[in-house]
């Protein structure tokens, strides 16, 4: 136990109905799991962390938690909360090195597929190995994690800790197929044909949004997604304009700011940011200006001009005006969204999607394809980590009962004809 994380579980008021718990979108056990870890039991409290997330000890990194758990503290209200993030990392990360594979059940024959190694893929490849199913990830990247490895900075989240689990997974008999792309040479059905008894799909929503302007495609402009994937290969200049008030613009400014850019200016649409005020806060502190209600009208090889914006109580952009200045960068990243893949949305037979060009799905991920399901960011769109793992753990179950029912089938037409 460290000094300061025991310290800081000991403020733990242990309420009848704890608010952490309810802001938490996973339900986790706070009080709880801190009175274990005080009373010698981290191991315990870890396996309890980690059964109800699998992901517990990264979520404890990158949760946006002034809004979760620690936003529903009731010492939030007159005081500091408890830092519950501290906490649940240093628990965590200690099961994680110290826990044995876990002992499952006789392995199945029942063979899974599960489609991206991400927040969505990794839960439901550990849950669904855990109850003994033999689990295949086709992951399009040479490494698993996702957008936690491509998309989340090393200094928010370590990628050794990304690395960890991935060696946790293989001792747990999880396959891992790098590098391919499931839609391009082969699809859904012939997953189907080589004996995949279900399969899932969270292949996230990993194509930027643009913005349509001229000058998009001049050499110095880039996409906050791709630069996050290997900020090393870029040669930004000294002064950057990045376009966007989310989490990935946040990130994308951070990054850049540690990669030797002198001057940073973030250009938001509205008069306040979607982005984690925590991160935003920390991006100032890093050097970062900020550059409320303008909007990107055109770019140029001197920088972008802008406009004025006016916003409603809803902070929507309601009037651009027609005048416009030029702020000169060296490059401009474009952080304004991202979208899902076409690869298995537009090619699968019997696959419907949402308006917004997201898996269609009930609420436990089955789409209408028979034995396919659907996870994560390409279901609810750009979300927390917490949030992907709160749906694929009911997909994971969804999953185990369809292979059951369709096993427990083939046994009665067996014996019908027997």
């Amino acid at each position: 136990m460290t000094h300061s994380t025991v310290e800081e579980a000991k403020r733990c008021l242990h309420c009848k109905v704890p608010g952490c718990r309810k802001g938490c979108p996973i339900g986790t056990n706070i009080p709880e799991m801190i009175a274990q870890y005080l009373s010698g039991g981290i191991t315990e409290a870890g396996r309890m962390l980690f059964e109800n997330n699998p992901l517990s000890a990264i979520c404890a990194l990158v949760c946006d938690h002034g809004k979760q758990c620690e936003g529903h503290c009731v010492l939030g209200i007159k005081g500091q909360s408890v830092n519950i993030g501290i906490i649940e990392n240093y628990v965590s990360e200690h099961y994680l090195d110290a826990m044995d594979v876990p002992e499952v059940h006789k392995r199945k024959e029942d063979k899974i597929a599960v489609i991206g190694g991400g927040p969505a893929g990794m839960t439901i490849a550990i849950r669904l190995a855990m109850r003994g199913y033999d689990v295949t990830i086709f992951e399009s990247k040479p490494r698993i994690g996702g957008v936690l490895r491509s998309g989340i900075p090393e200094f928010r989240l370590p990628k050794a800790l990304i690395d960890k689990y991935e060696v946790f997974m293989r001792k747990l008999g999880i396959r891992i197929k790098p590098n391919v792309t499931v839609g391009k040479p082969y699809g859904i059905d012939e997953l189907f044909r080589d004996g995949f008894k279900a399969i899932s799909f969270g292949t996230g929503v990993a194509w930027p949004n643009n913005l349509g302007i001229k000058g998009e495609t001049l050499a110095h402009v880039h996409y906050g997604v791709h630069y996050l994937i290997r900020p090393d290969v870029y040669d930004l200049g000294e002064n950057v304009v990045v376009i966007g008030g989310g989490n990935v613009a946040i990130d994308a400014a951070r990054t850049a700011l540690r990669h030797g850019v002198r001057n940073v200016s973030i250009v938001v649409r509205g008069c306040r940011l979607n982005a984690n005020p925590h991160e935003a806060e920390m991006a100032a502190l890093d050097g970062a200006r900020f550059i409320y209600n303008k909007a990107p009208v055109e770019i140029t090889d001197d920088g972008v001009y802008l406009s004025d914006t006016v916003t409603d109580e809803n902070n929507k952009v309601v009037s651009v005006s027609a005048e416009r200045e030029l702020y000169a960068a060296d490059s401009i990243l474009i952080a304004i969204g991202q979208k899902a893949s076409i690869f298995i949305l537009k090619q699968t037979p019997g696959l419907h999607t949402t308006s917004n060009g997201l898996a269609m799905v009930n609420d436990v991920g089955e789409t209408d394809r028979p034995g396919l399901f659907a996870s994560g960011d390409v279901v609810r769109g750009a979300k927390t980590v917490v949030e992907a793992v709160e749906l694929s753990k009911k997909v994971a179950d969804a999953m185990d009962e369809y292979v059951r029912a369709q096993s427990a089938r083939k046994s009665e037409e067996s014996a019908v004809q027997s």
